[in-house]
């Protein structure tokens, strides 16, 4: 058989509709036959990644058809394999069942050869086609994430090492003004701001700063006062970003770009005509630079620059109520307000659920569960797990946080923890990563492994500790570990990700 070509499984209980099918389609596919149900279910076990198409049968003994596409369904086979189901029956009721099982088509008995061969090329192209447009959206959405991560970690270091100021500026200018644009938009219809604009407006955020990379040096890090001439200097970074970026003509329509020409060049706009570099006044001044003008006052209130200690919390949101550091829009100030007693927590990312997991799992379900629907378990499955990462992060102040998926193989750790250990903070495929194993150990490995594939241990946690390799010495450690299992199938558990904190002694 050829490994180029697709490959059909044929399942019928009768041997000379088989051989029918098999000479009619052997000529362009690889066929592998079952004679039952029960079969088909034992290669697909062994083969479900290899077989492009499966010819069911309807009716057979012991495992029908039907039964067949059940189990596709809980295992999962069904979504990346199609079926045609092969039957003299027309029921509707059995049409329809098989229908809402996954079945992609019919092929009715006594066999048409022109409909048999175009149907089954017909339903392998299309899938051909789905399985590329999924590859091709998931690849996009991947780049495009990924790209966002990128712009806001460069971005970061760039305010880190160029301004003097915490690499956190720019993510919290990017939590708050997300924060503030949800709030706004509770408060009023107003500025019709979709969830995509609120997206694109935060990850804009990032780009606030940018022309601070034109001032020198010495005026950006002067500790203390600047005078007249070095404030006037300070003051074109924003008309010196927003031309930096109209000079970039392709990607001139792309809201994206659209909102960061916006924040860049008018963030120190006031309400009341006083800003730079343009005087606007009240909504003249674009909602997204609004928006990130108060975000960035109000970290840089609460946090330690070369020319100040940072101010509370409290201090600062009256600051800004009693327009100490400018005017601001009215209506932002009341969004401001509504938030004001959570945002520490929130820009913190330190907001827990404080429900126990019992209590979670039972409103989490009355959410999920509906009549044993796979879709909906899954999902259910995947929130519980969420949570449950969560209170297990809680319970930790200081050490390594890191986290392990098993489909794709991806080790993350924390910032903080990649800097300290000398990884990067997002590692693909990390045991084909020399520095990995320099780290942690083949040994540890070996044994860490044998402990996580262990689901039987009790609330799927444990601890372990060992010596690892941090920059060059050997340090004890203990790795406290909390895994997660997919138990939607109870005899085949399916281990999805471990995730835990390493503590160096």
């Amino acid at each position: 058989m050829s490994n180029n070509r697709a490959k059909i499984l044929i399942v019928d209980d009768d041997a000379m509709n088989r051989a029918l099918l098999s000479d009619l389609l052997n000529d362009e596919y690889d066929i592998i036959e079952a004679r039952d149900g029960d079969e088909a279910i034992q290669i697909l076990e062994k083969k479900a990644k290899e077989i492009t198409l499966v010819l069911l049968d309807m009716l057979m003994p012991r495992c029908d058809g039907l039964e067949v596409l059940k189990i596709m369904n809980r295992e999962g086979w069904i979504k990346g394999t199609p079926v045609v189901m092969i039957s003299a029956e027309k029921s509707c009721a059995q049409v329809e069942k098989a229908f809402s099982l996954g079945v992609t088509d019919f092929i009715y008995r006594p066999f048409d050869h022109m409909v048999v061969k175009n149907r089954v090329h017909n339903t392998i192209r299309l899938y051909v086609k789905q399985m590329q447009l999924s590859k091709l959206v998931t690849d996009k959405i991947y780049e495009r994430t990924r790209n966002s991560d990128m712009l806001i970690s460069i971005l970061s270091h760039i305010v880190e090492f160029r301004n003097g100021e915490s690499g956190q500026h720019v993510l919290h200018i990017k939590k708050l003004t997300e924060i503030l644009l949800r709030a706004l938009r509770k408060r009023t219809n107003e500025y019709h701001i979709t969830d995509d604009e609120i997206n694109s407006i935060a990850t804009a955020s990032s780009m606030h700063d940018i022309g601070k990379i034109t001032i020198p040096g010495e005026i950006l890090n002067k500790p203390g006062r600047l005078t007249a001439e070095e404030f006037e200097i300070m003051k074109t970074h924003s008309m010196n970003g927003a031309k930096m970026l109209d000079g970039m003509q392709f990607f001139k329509n792309e809201p994206l770009m659209k909102f960061t020409y916006e924040i860049c060049r008018w963030h120190h706009e006031r309400w009341d005509g006083r800003g730079y570099p343009d005087g606007l006044k009240e909504n003249d001044i674009p909602i997204a630079a609004q928006v990130v003008s108060i975000a960035d006052v109000y970290d840089a209130l609460t946090s330690d620059r070369c020319y100040k200690k940072a101010f509370s919390h409290e201090k600062a949101i009256d600051m800004i109520r009693n327009n100490e550091c400018g005017v601001f829009n009215p209506l932002l100030l009341e969004c401001l307000n509504d938030v004001a007693d959570r945002l520490p927590k929130e820009m913190n990312e330190n907001c827990i659920s404080q429900l126990d997991e019992s209590d979670f799992s039972q409103i989490a379900r009355s959410f999920f569960e509906n009549g044993g629907d796979a879709a909906n378990n899954i999902i259910l499955q995947q929130y519980i797990n969420e949570h449950r990462k969560s209170l297990f992060f809680e319970q930790f102040q200081k050490g390594i946080v890191f986290e392990y998926t098993y489909d794709p193989s991806v080790l993350t750790i924390s910032p903080k923890g990649a800097k300290e250990l000398g990884f990067p903070q997002t590692m693909v495929e990390p045991e084909k990563n020399n520095k990995f194993w320099d780290i942690i150990g083949r040994d540890n490995w070996d044994k860490f492994s044998q402990l996580m594939h262990n689901p039987q241990l009790s609330n799927d946690s444990f601890v372990f500790e060992c010596s690892i390799n941090v920059k060059g010495k050997k340090r004890n450690c203990r790795i406290s570990i909390q895994q997660a299992w997919n138990r939607l199938n109870p005899e085949k558990p399916l281990l999805v990700s471990v995730y835990g904190n390493i503590k160096l002694l």
